[in-house]
């Protein structure tokens, strides 16, 4: 089969318009494929790996993380144990122990913790002396009989009151 020249012309624009479409295709797959690296540089920070060694590597982290967040939530736990444990519900009474003294010097301290276990002080000032008590307390209780003062300043601490203040009485 012969051609001629006016078919060998019309095929060599053919070809040549299909050389031009598959050139304009290849660059604008180029650009589009240098705009998508581009988006996933930002995903992994300019290295050159693939997606699959990406998500492994984040699943690797993310197993990390949580044995480290079930290590912090023991920790945790530990740490409100102690804390309920600490004696810091604290409350002061403040009172004249006798009719002739004046500026309320004597006091009643109670110092407990969450379970109401603590002691309670009291000093006692007058005139020529002072004295010096503690008493335990257990559950919020003491086998020895507390003063109304120390009553009083035990009951604050358990309610939480006169949290570093203290409260007075007259």
């Amino acid at each position: 089969m012969d051609l001629t020249p006016t078919q060998l012309g019309g095929l060599a624009v053919t070809g040549l318009v299909l050389a031009i479409v598959a050139l304009a295709l290849a660059t604008w797959s180029q650009l589009r494929l240098r705009t998508l690296r581009r988006s996933y540089r930002v995903l992994w920070a300019g290295g050159e790996r693939d997606v699959a060694t990406l998500v492994g590597d984040q699943h690797r982290r993310l197993d990390r993380l949580e044995g480290e967040v079930a290590v912090g939530r023991v920790e945790v736990a530990a740490v409100r144990g102690d804390v309920a444990r600490s004696l810091r519900h604290v409350a002061v009474v403040r009172y004249d122990a006798f009719g002739d003294m004046g500026g309320r010097l004597s006091f009643s301290c109670a110092v407990i913790d969450d379970e109401g276990d603590g002691l309670v002080l009291s000093a006692i000032h007058a005139r020529g002396e002072s004295r010096t008590y503690a008493k335990g307390i257990v559950g919020g209780t003491s086998t020895v009989t507390l003063s109304p003062e120390e009553q009083q300043a035990l009951s604050s601490a358990r309610a939480d009151e006169g949290r570093g203040a203290g409260s007075d009485r007259g």
